[in-house]
């Protein structure tokens, strides 16, 4: 059967991102399956690029990746739903053939996309064995109830299987062929991305990780993951940095600690950055990640309260996070911490103490969200409900965002802007771009406390 693979994701803010996960599928079809990569995110027309795209390749089945429910800034949710909902559309007005959704915005709320969007399949999490058994089945017409993670409607009822009993062994996945992608990926943004592991062990309650990839971590060898690094610059050029999409690189520790001494072992000296967690960090892995040419991590904090943090199931403390930050100064290793302001329980106190927090630990870097919640694109109650707090959330950050310029404050703006990106990049400036702002600022910090 001839596949087209649609790549919906149109987001570049703050860098345009390789659809990675949609090649790892892509190189799980078989040979005797052509197929096609169709990515709207460069596109200025993508409603008619993926007509013009339909028209040519002439594809018996349209497989569509969902790679967000929400905009990377935390500005909002329903935009992105009716977008793949016209994507959809547009192909139902094109083609009459079977379509597939699948990919991690999908897997976060499969049955509610499938009600909303209504593609004809959709898969769940993994699906580099799902997709080929689903396009075997189109094929020959047979059952597909034995398929992992498989959504369907059968006679006008929503049908969904068990998720498998195991998961993927990383070892058994076939590398993406990243030359099906833009150039443009690496020569505007000079950033690829690359997984060294799947599976994520902790229980963040907001967290949509384990969904997608389980909570059983499944590790490549080091030398594999290395194999891969070296090829990918070899390939490319134009290539200026990696980053590591593991969903925690530092867990399991012993196994990131090892990619860092295949790193320094084989001379490899591009910069790098990965998410990092406060649990299993110590000395000696920052050390090591300094070694290896590590730029920076991200780091999920949330909040600055221990009571947040334990409603949230973060499973570390305020004192963790600081630790963290410490051995990351001492070793010369830029740290970028996340928040999000006005989680489900929080109160606006919570929020200020978060704010208090951020001050003291004087990160290298942060990264201040106001929180918005998946749902809130299928439930107007539920997001009026949060919207009372959001509001004042980010008044408060309005009438505080002069005061700390190496901070990004994506919901209102604040060093998360197209025009400020591509100064930077037009520069010379590579990676992350976080990892930039706190050189550019002037380095004055104000010590007074935040109140309301």
């Amino acid at each position: 059967m001839r596949v087209l693979f649609v790549s919906g994701n149109r987001e570049k803010l703050p860098d345009a991102v390789v659809p990675l996960g949609l090649l790892y599928v892509m190189a799980s079809v078989s040979e005797e399956h052509p197929n096609r990569l169709l990515d709207l995110c460069f596109e200025e027309r993508p409603m008619e690029a993926l007509k013009e795209g339909i028209l040519d390749f002439q594809p018996e089945v349209v497989a569509i990746g969902m790679r967000n429910i929400q905009n990377s800034d935390y500005s909002g949710t329903s935009n992105t739903i009716d977008y793949y909902a016209e994507l959809i559309e547009t192909v139902r007005e094109s083609t009459q053939v079977p379509i597939i959704m699948g990919g991690s915005g999908f897997s976060v709320m499969p049955a509610e996309l499938m009600d909303r969007l209504r593609p004809d399949f959709g898969i769940s999490g993994e699906a580099e064995k799902s997709f080929p058994e689903l396009i075997h089945a189109l094929e020959s017409d047979s059952d597909v109830s034995q398929i992992a993670n498989l959504h369907y409607f059968d006679g006008g009822c929503k049908k969904s299987t068990p998720a498998p009993r195991e998961f993927l062994e990383m070892s058994e996945i076939r590398r993406p062929d990243r030359s099906l992608v833009s150039s443009r990926y690496r020569s505007e943004y000079g950033i690829e991305s690359l997984q060294t592991k799947r599976g994520c062990p902790l229980r963040c309650d907001y967290c949509t990780y384990p969904i997608i990839e389980g909570r059983i971590g499944r590790t490549r060898s080091p030398a594999d993951v290395v194999d891969e690094w070296v090829d990918i610059i070899h390939e490319n050029p134009d290539l200026h940095h990696v980053f590591i999409v593991d969903s925690v690189f530092n867990l399991p520790r012993k196994h990131a600690k090892d990619i860092c001494r295949e790193i320094i072992d084989r001379g490899v000296q591009t910069p790098w950055t990965c998410y990092a967690n406060p649990l299993g960090f110590d000395a000696e892995l920052a050390e090591l990640m300094a070694h290896a040419h590590c730029a920076g991590m991200e780091v999920g904090s949330d909040s600055g309260s221990d009571d947040v943090l334990k409603r949230l199931r973060k499973g570390f403390t305020t004192q963790q996070i600081r630790n963290l930050h410490d051995l990351a100064e001492k070793s010369g290793l830029p740290d970028c911490h996340t928040f999000l302001l006005g989680t489900p329980g929080e109160s606006f106190d919570d929020v200020l103490r978060t704010v208090e927090f951020i001050v003291d630990l004087n990160p290298f870097s942060a990264i201040l969200m106001a929180w918005v919640d998946d749902y809130e694109a299928l439930d107007p109650v539920l997001a009026k409900e949060r919207m009372v707090l959001r509001e004042k959330v980010l008044g408060l950050l309005e009438e505080h965002k002069k005061e700390f310029p190496w901070w990004s404050i994506p919901s209102i703006g604040v060093n998360y802007d197209a025009n400020l990106f591509d100064v930077l990049r037009s520069n010379g400036y590579h990676g992350p771009l976080w990892q930039h702002l706190r050189g550019l600022s002037d380095n004055r910090r104000s010590r007074s406390r935040i109140v309301s």
